[in-house]
């Protein structure tokens, strides 16, 4: 079999010292479950409000910039039909028990009427202090929004979600009465009262595919990607460039990345093959049947199988095998976990929202061993090029 391609290559380097902002350090709401395993039937620790807020208050203290509620139908991480927190109900509740950290919540058009949800939003912003950010996901898992009886192509979805976006907008900005007649949107008067106090909640957008990209651009302010080997994701970011660049807006760019970390190299591979050590054939399989002949380019992307799940020196993408969507971690020391999001800081990623199992110990760890190291390389960007040199 071909050699996998190499961890992140610090030639692709955009100057540290630019005028960007730092990066920005996010973490991860684990509304599947969570523990030290995943691909069981159930859960080590199930998806509760008391630990998903123990997981946000840490968060908090340890001074992560904003927390990512994903968004599903099924479980995603364990046997489908196990236990799984509702996204928008739990981010209301994570809200009125914090007071500092962002919420960046997964919303997926079509499901909620838009005019409703910009209500909803609203009152979110203002009970939150305006602390919210929504995250638009059009494509979704392949068969889940069929769940819900939802149906439509790649392409409608990618339609839904700018007209939903542009009436939301709209309605923030206005506060109605707003006539809205889209293919897919309309509102006859609908109202927003009061409407987000400024600023108004950003817009995540993720996504590979052309239609993800042009949307990304006309109406995101951050385009959002799954990690991938650096030569796959600086096309992607150059093709993102280009969509941007018709608008005339300045891209903006997130990468979403679990990680596993250990002391040494050894430990943290042992580490990443426990992840999967008590995996279930039934979630094997659903998760498998979840990709196969996906529209989605991103997850296709994350689940491609290549020997040893190795897509690079430091790339790991065996979380795939029993976990939708985002599949691929960064597994090593500290120092290679600094150094590979250096590397991709360097590409040109603003904000890191990162993930590791279980949740609330990681979040301590990635904090305390990686994110410090990170920021050195920020302030010296010759520092990191002698320690890799040396590795």
């Amino acid at each position: 079999m071909p050699k996998a391609e190499g961890g992140a290559d610090p030639t692709y380097n955009l100057d540290m010292t630019d005028s960007r902002s730092g990066p920005r350090f996010s973490w991860f709401v684990p509304i599947d479950g969570d523990g030290d395993r995943i691909g069981t039937l159930r859960a080590q620790r199930p998806p509760i409000f008391e630990y998903l807020r123990d997981v946000v208050l840490n968060a908090e203290r340890l001074g992560y910039h904003s927390l990512l509620i994903p968004t599903r139908f099924a479980n995603g991480s364990f046997e489908h039909s196990a236990p799984l927190a509702e996204t928008w109900t739990t981010a209301t509740a994570l809200c009125a028990v914090s007071s500092q950290i962002r919420l960046l919540i997964a919303v997926r058009p079509g499901i909620t009427p838009v005019g409703l949800f910009a209500q909803q939003a609203a009152t979110l912003h203002e009970i939150s202090g305006g602390r919210i950010d929504i995250n638009i996901v059009p494509g979704g898992i392949q068969g889940d929004n069929e769940r819900l009886g939802i149906t439509g192509t790649h392409d409608d979805r990618y339609a839904q979600a700018d007209e939903f976006i542009d009436a939301c907008a709209q309605l923030w900005e206005t506060g109605g009465p707003l006539q809205f007649e889209g293919e897919s949107v309309r509102l006859n008067g609908a109202l927003v009262a009061p409407t987000p106090t400024p600023p108004t909640p950003e817009w995540y957008l993720g996504g590979a595919s052309d239609a993800a990209l042009r949307l990304a651009a006309d109406r995101g302010d951050v385009l959002l990607c799954w990690i991938q080997p650096p030569e796959p994701m600086q096309a992607l970011l150059d093709r993102a460039r280009n969509a941007f660049a018709l608008t005339g807006k300045t891209p903006r760019f997130g990468l979403r990345t679990h990680l596993v970390v250990r002391d040494t190299e050894a430990e943290a591979w042992d580490a990443a093959a426990e992840l999967l050590s008590e995996a279930h054939p039934d979630v094997l399989a659903q998760r498998a049947a979840a990709v196969r002949s996906t529209a989605m380019v991103g997850a296709a992307a994350q689940a491609r199988r290549v020997e040893d799940d190795r897509l690079g020196e430091r790339l790991w993408n065996g979380i795939s095998r029993v976990r939708v969507n985002l599949g691929t971690a960064i597994v090593g020391t500290p120092q290679q976990a600094a150094d590979e999001l250096a590397a991709y800081r360097r590409m040109g990623f603003d904000e890191f929202i990162l993930s590791g199992y279980p949740h609330l110990e990681e979040a301590e760890r990635i904090a305390r061993d990686v994110i410090p190291l990170v920021e050195a390389a920020e302030r010296d960007p010759e520092q990191v090029r002698c320690v890799r040199s040396r590795s």
